[in-house]
């Protein structure tokens, strides 16, 4: 084993210096430590927030040929590989696919072999027990091993330090500047993952795609997820990939902080009820395909809705088939009386209700899998699971956009390393994670791909800082 933790001398050029504190950053930073690399990692939380988004993960979505003791069956590539393509409409760039998709094999025993611990599979209306594996203890307990990993190789690691600036000169890393304890410092290394996220935690930025509709977002995950990093490294030349109005968005209680909530927010009803707008008008189908695969496109939805709010409502019979939320439904022996209790107009809900209900044709209902209960005749139909919403009393859970991270980031190479706004490579220059996924994810997402993005660019990215620390140490060690 390579020397024990070591305390952040933040005046010590180290090999390679990672900015953030999640998946991605703790991924790039053990690799590069177990490739000989000294590493610093600066995370701009204190240390009981450290790990950005991965915090509210459960689980990550790797390609896998057979059963194991945590999943309940074969995953392949093609089939990632064809699940990604329809999740995204084909926006993705097809060499970094398939090669996170063939990366992903591996990670999934690597990332074990770095303390992680997975749980058995997980069967019911997530449908996920064959195609992801859950963190045992969920991400918290995750990122808490692979810290604990980092530390006994020896990463350094200092909390609450943000970037403040990058030194960066056609295309090479020189240093950074870094604010601590209440004063600001140079730090320097001979390489750079940028792992630091998105920028979802930045209203501002985010009403430069929305407009002010993004004041009614909430942020799922980390406030300190501002773009700070991002932001520099396109203005120093690095070339954008994706497009700003993208991003990872779920439909969470409307009732949830506006920062930090997590996954406790979110709300897993939508594929068995039917969800209206302000103006108790349904807006798209409830039931186009199963929830893992769509449930991130409902924060899109209902940000496109009046006052970008949105109210899911379900019967009695429904509330067995889903995870039961933090907050509870809001409840009425009637339509119209839940109409009242919402603010919407009584008629429209009764209406929309009636409609609904004579438009479905009965099939054989299956919570778990694409069944034959669909609408005839409606606009927007309702392909899967439709069943009358007839059985009081009447639930309904108001639901906001909860956006957990942007799509706009840094376009990067197979080698993870930035790629110029003039094609060229960046010398030093690497990244991972959220403030790279554009690369992958054009649009859409299904579940479990951000941690699958984040440990498979984030190895990369570690280990190819490291080989090129070791380069460049060579070449400045070889005689002239």
């Amino acid at each position: 084993m390579l020397p024990g933790a070591l305390m952040a001398d933040l005046s010590s050029r180290h090999d390679v210096l990672v900015i953030g504190g999640g998946n991605a950053a703790l991924c790039a930073a053990i690799a590069a430590r177990r490739d000989g690399a000294s590493v610093l990692v600066l995370e701009a939380a204190p240390r009981f927030y450290r790990g950005g988004n991965t915090r509210h993960t459960r689980n990550m979505r790797c390609a896998h040929d057979s059963a194991t003791e945590t999943l309940s069956g074969p995953y392949t590539e093609a089939e990632f590989l064809d699940d990604l393509m329809r999740v995204t409409g084909g926006r993705t760039d097809p060499d970094l696919a398939r090669l996170m998709i063939a990366e992903s094999k591996e990670v999934l025993d690597w990332i074990q072999a770095q303390g992680v611990r997975f749980q058995p599979s997980l069967g019911g209306t997530l449908s996920l027990g064959r195609t992801n594996s859950f963190f045992l203890g969920g991400g918290r307990a995750m990122l808490n091993a692979l810290y604990l990993t980092a530390e006994r190789l020896g990463v350094a690691v200092r909390y609450e330090a943000e970037v403040t600036a990058l030194d960066i000169a056609d295309g090479t890393f020189l240093g950074a500047t870094v604010r601590h304890a209440g004063r600001s410092e140079r730090v320097e290394a001979t390489t750079l993952v940028a792992a630091a996220g998105g920028f979802e935690a930045n209203i501002d930025w985010l009403k430069q795609g929305w407009g002010e509709a993004a004041e009614n977002f909430l942020i799922r995950g980390t406030p300190y997820n501002r773009g700070t990093v991002l932001r520099m490294l396109l203005d120093a030349g690095v070339q954008p990939v994706g497009d700003p109005t993208q991003c990872h968005a779920v439909a969470i209680d409307a009732r949830a902080p506006k920062f930090d909530g997590g996954i406790i927010t979110r709300l897993d009803c939508i594929p068995f009820g039917i969800v209206v707008n302000r103006d108790a008008r349904r807006f798209y189908d409830e039931g186009e395909d199963i929830w893992p695969k769509r449930y991130a496109i409902w924060g899109r939805l209902v940000a496109q809705q009046p006052g970008q709010i949105a109210y899911i409502l379900v019967d009695a019979p429904a509330l067995g088939l889903f995870m039961p939320s933090l907050y509870p439904p809001i409840t009425a022996a009637t339509i119209r009386e839940l109409a009242g209790k919402l603010a919407l107009d009584p008629d429209a809900l009764e209406a929309t209700v009636r409609d609904f209900n004579a438009a479905i044709r009965p099939g054989r209902f299956d919570p778990t899998n694409l069944d034959d209960c669909r609408t005839e005749g409606l606009d927007p139909p309702k392909t899967h699971w439709a069943r009358p919403i007839a059985t009081p009393p009447f639930h309904a859970y108001p639901v906001r956009p909860g956006i957990t991270f942007t799509y706009l980031g840094v376009r990067v190479d197979a080698e993870a390393r930035l790629v110029m706004a003039d094609g060229g490579k960046a010398g030093n220059m690497f990244a991972a994670g959220e403030i790279m996924a554009g690369n992958v994810l054009g649009q859409g997402y299904a579940a479990g791909i951000g941690m699958t993005i984040g440990a498979v660019f984030g190895r990369i990215a570690g280990r190819g800082a490291a080989a090129e620390a070791r380069r460049r140490r060579n070449v400045e060690e070889s005689p002239a």
